[in-house]
């Protein structure tokens, strides 16, 4: 089964072969969670990377005093994984969660790991997606870090078009780091 998605981000990283990227596709399960499922949970060892097909997850924490903080969003067309975790087998910090159905492609750790064995460019490509997603993540918090809450939701838009209509006000509200209440606020000062 091919994975048009899957293959075009492969591309971008590396100029893999056909037979490669389809070693690559049979090496993924496809896997289906619905709205509040976790791919992956605080205290447990992360073993798996997921690359999101359809949907939106959200990578989320208890603060101390018990709220459910939201940490950043990932939709189509990224990998997802909780890389300290899964890189040096530590319990996670955090939770990976559905926010709307989500279909992921997911790789075991084994399987992962062997495409390092039998596809000669494996490690430079993996060391490329590594560097995309963590700039990706520091390109998706600096915006909204040191801004006035107005601030942040414009940024927001401006960097996420068409998340803002998908995903849970609270969710949002937490993302950019203001009440759900203030978010309404300034939702209503926005048209359409």
């Amino acid at each position: 089964m091919t994975h048009p998605a899957l293959e075009n981000l492969l591309l971008q990283v590396a100029a893999f072969r056909p037979q490669q990227l389809a070693l690559i596709s049979s090496q993924a399960e496809e896997k289906h969670y619905p709205a509040g499922a976790y791919f992956a949970e605080a205290s447990r060892v992360a073993r798996e990377i997921g690359f999101v097909v359809s949907g939106i997850l959200r990578v989320c924490y208890f603060d101390k005093d018990g709220r459910d903080l939201t940490k950043y969003l990932i939709e189509e067309g990224h990998f997802v994984v909780d890389l300290p975790s899964y890189q040096y087998h530590l319990p996670s910090a955090e939770y990976i969660q559905a926010v709307t159905e989500v279909q992921l492609l997911v790789f075991k750790a084994s399987r992962w790991q062997a495409l390092g064995q039998t596809i000669t460019n494996w490690s430079k490509a993996e060391s490329i997606l590594i560097t995309r997603a963590l700039l990706a993540k520091v390109d998706r918090l600096s915006p909204l870090v040191q801004q006035d809450a107005r601030t942040k939701y414009e940024v927001f838009l401006t960097l996420f078009p068409s998340l803002a209509n998908r995903i849970p006000l609270t969710y949002l509200a937490s993302y950019i780091g203001v009440t759900p209440q203030s978010l309404s606020r300034i939702r209503k000062q926005f048209p359409g």
